[in-house]
């Protein structure tokens, strides 16, 4: 009897011969296919043991009969009818076997089970078919992991609506199927978090806590579509709250996680939803901060749709393999074998999508499918060819590549981040033999982290070291090889010991970028001697002699010259062999240079052909890289308070006359005859070449070296900060601490610099010493009779008061030797000075200038935090990452900020514009057009200094030369009582105080009004108010 009669007549007990039948011959010739309508209805029969067998039969199809799968499916929905039987027998039959198709169904086909399955959700339907079919659902956890992932797009909006059902049942069900729904997304970064998830959707008023907690994920892993099916839902219940906290988390969240979206047609569908919510926030919210959050969001998902709807689906098409399935069978197809070939699409689309392509993977899922239709060599090879076009239809096709001649040198595809932050995330990379590309992106952007991984090999996909040779070139020089000559420092180094490299021809090396005897650097003095821009032409010869196919250049014209910066580029466009990456913010070198831009942006690396201006035509808005007015970004200086003693913004606060200096190692002076001077209305550029000693000269100008010959003078009650070319070495020993340690450990004791303590021309010499031990002889004058005695006296400390005398000079507290007196005892500057305690008053001078800048910023973290801010590094790096995690360019912005933290008159910066990005550069020049107090800064950026300097000096060969408007400074008519007053002070607690401003000087006829206004007060007896109650004391009239 064949399986059709068979089925027409069912009883139990007819399963196996059924389940062999097929085994043997197929669905068709089995007569399966024909006869599987009538088995669907037995199913559906109300006669009990009519239903009882055929669900049998079922049953024991789907668990033996893989072949026939393709028909046995169309039994679900029958067995979802006979939920609601009267029949317990048939009730139970009919769950089990619904449950053994979905069990034992090809996993890549579970998504054919799910048009049966969403029909028998909807409300209309009886409680008991809608809780069988969430039960089917939950059998995928096991059985089709990966592929019940995969379909979370189409199934999380059918089971979120049973969620909120009014039947218990249903709602459990709902719940029990959405809770392993969530355990297959996949994605470590919220796998944790499936539990809050599934209480937001049933209880809404946990969503706004649910969002703070979500708020806090660290998203790391690539973002696809079973992650976000699983948390578009609460992220949409976060846009739509009333508190505008969670709405701003939302938007947080969604601009995150969107930045890890690799493959945009991912979040397509969710971009429908998204986008109207937050258009809406973005236009309604009230709170500015908020609203601006939202409109990044907004931005995001709108560059996320642009990708999108440009981006070539390589999703699996139904119709596209169902048209290569019976092309590559060929000949006419019967209704049987058009109902596998369309089952069999569904499991190649579901492969295509998980990316199973193998072709093993393919002739076991579908080899099969086609028994009794196809002999098994015919189904593989019809198999393979449609395997081979899928294949294609994944590609996505490359941009219009580059001439194919070049070698490529690297492909790979990688994720980098430093620390706790992602900076690159699943982004590719290609490089050809002999392009210079020019490495872009914002400060902190990564791009000398980029360089630095490479060049350990910690790229993954990069080649190794001993493929391709890659060299970084950075001309920091460690401390602990300062005191090696040029040419040993190069020779020491460990790559060149490994490449037997001679010591002869390093020296020939550094001879051809100009180490020579009768030069300005010479191979055999000390690297610590160096400019800036020698130790960047050491770095380079280092390099030269590597041999390199990958030069990796940070910032190669930091600190060089005109005529320098000119033979960097002749050199790189010389490498015709070399592949570099430079790092610049130099338009000039990436536009004279580069033949390629990579440009860092939203995580991804970008590249675009040709040298920046090519670039920036195609991108705008990376002119802020390079323009200085084109820069959003502001900082703020704290403005100077006054100087006791000075009332004009002419007056000089440092002078140097007539100073000499050479080095200890050097027979000729690197410096001759220099007299300059600064006050608070100076704005000064010092240029001239490498070498020429213009850092050496500020050195002397901050005290940091003495002059042989010459004197440097400073105003006792002046506060200078002095930001060094080398700046790291402010905080290099504070790398553990925060931003925000370090400032307060620098100020901790009573605003006292910790820096400025430790110069050379603080520290005694010997003759000093000798000095400070010779008694000297102090005359006394008795107050009431006017005797004059003179003792012998040696002084053993300088206490740390100071006061006025009646001749307005200075006199500083003194503890005698072998005197048990503390304190209150005062002696002369000039008697100081001959005693040999000049620097200890300038010590003291220094804490007390230090002090008063204290006085209207208490250091409690909330005040630094807030000054970093101004000074352009977020909170984020300030006050919860440690320095040695900051770029260069965030480290620059530290050393600034610690240095503005006390207010200072004058500001000295050495190569400010080294590490710092246009935008952060754009940033300074404004804050320090607005600054009140004196600015110096030595630097080649001539857009910079022009825009900020009307006076040069020009520094040549220890000569200095005076340019520009030099006496401007005299002609200015400003006094210092127009300056900006601080009026107010905030201490560590918030609480705000009025500053007392400084007294105004009466003319005498006002004082001789006060006097007048102040007798008749006082024979009235009528009170004084506080200014003439310190006036009646003054003039001694109480």
């Amino acid at each position: 009897m064949s399986i059709e009669s068979k089925l027409e007549n069912l009883s139990l007990g007819d399963e196996p011969s059924i389940v062999d039948a097929v085994k043997a011959d197929g669905a068709e010739k089995s007569g399966l296919a024909a006869g599987i309508g009538a088995l669907v209805a037995k199913c559906g029969s109300k006669d009990e043991a009519e239903a009882l067998a055929a669900l049998a039969t079922a049953k024991a199809l789907a668990e033996g009969a893989p072949e026939g799968e393709a028909f046995t499916k169309d039994c679900l929905a029958a067995c979802f009818g006979q939920a609601t039987s009267k029949s317990p027998a048939v009730k139970k039959s009919a769950k089990e076997t619904a449950q053994a198709i979905c069990k034992n169904i090809n996993p890549f086909a579970m998504k054919s089970l799910l048009p049966a399955i969403f029909a028998a959700l909807p409300v209309e339907k009886k409680w008991q078919i809608r809780v069988m079919a969430l039960e089917c659902l939950c059998v995928f956890q096991e059985s089709a992991p990966k592929q019940l992932g995969n379909a979370l797009p189409e199934i999380v909006p059918e089971v979120t609506a049973c969620m909120w059902d009014t039947k218990k049942q249903v709602k459990t069900a709902a719940a029990a199927a959405m809770k392993g729904a969530c355990e297959v997304i996949g994605n470590r970064d919220i796998e944790h978090m499936t539990g809050k998830i599934l209480t937001a959707i049933s209880k809404p008023k946990e969503v706004p806590e649910i969002m703070h907690v979500m708020a806090g994920v660290t998203f790391v892993q690539s973002v696809e579509s079973p992650a976000l099916a699983m948390v578009v839902p609460l992220l949409l219940r976060g846009l739509r709250e009333k508190q505008t906290a969670t709405k701003r988390q939302s938007a947080v969240i969604i601009n995150n996680m969107s930045k890890l979206v690799d493959n945009p047609i991912d979040a397509a569908p969710f971009l429908p939803l998204l986008l109207p919510a937050l258009e809406t926030n973005a236009s309604s919210i009230a709170d500015p901060e908020a609203r601006e959050t939202t409109e990044k969001a907004v931005e995001q998902l709108q560059r996320l749709k642009a990708l999108a709807d440009k981006a070539l689906s390589v999703r699996g098409d139904i119709s596209k393999l169902d048209v290569e399935f019976k092309k590559n069978i060929g000949g006419e197809t019967s209704q049987a074998m058009d109902t596998v070939i369309s089952h069999c699409s569904k499991i190649a689309t579901c492969m295509m999508d998980l990316n199973y392509m193998l072709d093993l993977q393919w002739t076991k899922n579908l080899v099969p499918q086609f028994k009794g239709f196809l002999d098994e060599k015919a189904a593989e090879a019809a198999i393979e060819a449609v395997r081979a076009e899928a294949e294609k239809m994944l590609e996505i096709p490359d941009e219009d590549d580059e001439e194919d001649d070049a070698e490529e040198l690297c492909n790979c595809q990688f994720t980098l981040a430093y620390g706790t932050k992602i900076l690159l995330h699943n982004t590719k990379m290609k490089l050809k033999r002999g392009k210079r590309y020019g490495l872009l992106g914002g400060n902190d952007s990564g791009k000398t982290t980029l360089m630095r991984s490479i060049a350990n090999n910690q790229v993954e996909g990069f080649p190794d070291v001993t493929q391709v040779r890659t060299v970084f070139v950075e001309a920091d020089i460690q401390g602990e090889q300062s005191h090696l000559s040029c040419v040993e420092y190069v020779f020491v180094d460990e790559k060149i010991q490994a490449m037997n490299i001679d010591m002869e021809e390093v020296r020939n090396v550094l001879a051809t970028v100009g180490f020579t005897e009768d030069g300005k650097a010479k191979p055999d003095h000390a690297v610590s001697t160096l400019s800036g821009g020698w130790r960047m032409k050491l770095a380079l010869a280092r390099a030269m002699l590597q041999k390199a196919d990958i030069l990796l250049l940070d910032e190669p014209t930091n600190h060089l010259d005109v005529i320098n910066v000119a033979w960097v580029k002749n050199y790189l466009n010389s490498l015709t062999d070399v592949t570099s990456i430079i790092v610049s913010h130099d338009s000039g070198l990436l536009n004279d240079c580069c033949t390629n831009i990579l440009q860092i942006e939203n995580l991804k690396l970008h590249q675009f052909k040709g040298n920046l201006d090519e670039f920036v035509k195609i991108k705008p808005q990376a002119r802020a890289y390079f323009s200085l007015t084109a820069s959003k970004l502001k900082f703020s200086f704290p403005q100077p308070g006054p100087i006791e003693g000075v009332k004009s913004k002419g007056k000089a606060l440092m002078k140097m006359s007539k100073c000499t200096f050479t080095y200890p190692v050097n027979q000729t002076p690197t410096l001759f005859d220099i007299s300059v001077q600064v006050s608070l209305s100076s704005r000064v550029a010092c240029v001239g070449e490498n070498g020429a000693g213009k850092s050496t000269m500020i050195k002397l100008l901050v005290g940091e070296i003495e002059p042989q010959e010459g004197d440097v003078w400073k105003h006792p009650n002046a506060r200078i900060a002095y930001v060094a070319q080398h700046a790291f070495h402010h905080i290099e020993s504070h790398l553990n601490k925060t931003p925000n340690e370090y400032i307060r450990w620098r100020y901790a004791n009573n605003g006292e610099d910790k820096e400025s303590l430790v110069k050379v021309t603080m520290q005694f010499s010997d003759e000093e010493i000798k000095l400070q031990k010779t008694p000297f002889e102090i005359q006394f004058v008795d107050d009431e009779t006017g005797k004059i005695t003179k003792v012998k006296k040696v002084v053993s400390e300088l206490v740390g008061g100071r006061k006025t005398n009646k001749s307005k000079d200075y006199e500083y507290e003194v503890k005698y030797a072998g005197s048990n007196v503390d304190s209150g005892e005062y002696l002369s500057a000039k008697i100081l000075k001959k005693m040999g305690w000049e620097k200890a008053m300038k010590a003291v001078d220094l804490k007390i200038a230090q002090r008063a800048g204290l006085y209207v910023r208490p250091l409690s973290t909330k005040n630094v935090e807030k000054h970093l801010e101004d000074c352009g590094l977020a909170r984020e790096f300030g006050t919860h990452y440690r320095m040695s995690a900051l770029s260069g360019g965030q480290k620059v912005k530290v050393v600034i900020a610690a240095a503005m933290w006390n207010q200072p008159h004058i500001l000295i910066l050495d190569e400010p514009t080294n590490y710092l990005d246009r935008e952060s550069l754009g940033a300074l020049a404004g804050a320090i057009e607005d600054f009140d107090g004196g600015v110096v800064m030595i630097t080649h950026n001539n857009e910079f200094c022009s825009k900020l300097c009307p006076e040069t000096w020009v520094m040549d060969a220890g000569h200095l030369e005076t340019k520009g408007d030099a006496e401007w400074m005299l002609k200015q008519d400003e006094k210092i009582s127009d300056q900006k007053q601080i009026t107010e002070m905030t201490d560590a607690a918030g609480n705000v105080t009025k500053v007392k401003q400084a007294k105004k000087k009466l003319s005498k006829k006002e004082e001789k009004q006060l006097l007048k206004k102040i007798k008749n007060k006082l024979k009235n007896g009528e009170d004084l108010d506080s200014e003439e109650e310190a006036f009646a004391y003054e003039k001694e009239l109480m």
